[in-house]
């Protein structure tokens, strides 16, 4: 667990502050060929890895944020390097501007996939003993997902959700029963959130009861998350 560990926080600094490193590396490359006024570009790398550092201490356990987070990282770079050049009086490089954004993002998802993948793949038992977040996906339900932090369950319809109505978030204290069964595929589904466009499918799915409410959660994988839910509520 030790060796995966770091793997992933390998994967997950490469992306938050390998990235911005990287691109003061070639913005200063870039700054050596023109005036002294350009090495003023050096803030934009340095204001990323200042921003990287601290977005990297707030998420490095938190894989729903590491996609976003990389691509952003990846695109901006990809369209600073593309663009400083005119700086220093060069201008061609402008031209790839668009395909370096699409790249450097393309890259970024590739470096957060390659970290939640590190993660979760195999899925091994110890995970529920960490301090990571584990995300669950919802069978039949586009975008949504279920969160188990340490002590939370975060149970959301969007990944960035905009109301409190596509949200919701229940201390691990207030889980008063889980069970698994078999959805048929024809029952209604329902949800004490805003969710759109959910499909009842066959297959395996948990009753989650918390803090008075009831959730049918149709999910892949009911009997890991019910083994995570157990583990850490008895941490």
């Amino acid at each position: 667990m030790e060796s995966r560990h770091r793997r992933v926080q390998r994967l997950v600094g490469a992306a938050y502050l390998g990235i911005p490193v990287l691109l003061l590396v070639a913005v200063a490359g870039i700054a050596t060929t023109g005036p002294a006024a350009a090495w003023i570009g050096c803030v934009v790398p340095v204001a990323l890895l200042a921003v990287g550092v601290v977005l990297w201490r707030r998420h490095r356990y938190l894989p729903r944020w590491w996609a976003g987070v990389a691509g952003l990282f990846g695109g901006l770079a990809g369209l600073t390097v593309t663009l400083f050049p005119l700086a220093v009086g060069v201008w061609w490089p402008a031209i790839l501007a668009l395909p370096a954004l699409i790249v450097g993002t393309v890259a970024g998802l590739a470096l957060a996939r390659a970290a939640d993948r590190a993660l979760l793949v195999p899925f091994v038992p110890e995970l529920a003993g960490t301090p990571y977040e584990l995300v669950f996906r919802l069978r039949g339900v586009p975008l949504a997902a279920v969160l188990v932090g340490a002590d939370t369950i975060t149970i959301q319809s969007h990944p960035v959700p905009r109301s409190e109505q596509q949200v919701r978030t229940y201390p691990l204290s207030k889980i008063t029963g889980t069970y698994e069964f078999s959805l048929s595929g024809v029952e209604r589904l329902r949800f004490p959130i805003a969710v759109s466009h959910a499909v009842a499918s066959e297959g395996p799915a948990v009753i989650l009861q918390a803090d008075g409410e009831d959730w049918v959660l149709p999910t892949n994988q009911a009997g890991v998350l019910i083994d995570v839910l157990t583990e850490r509520r008895e941490v």
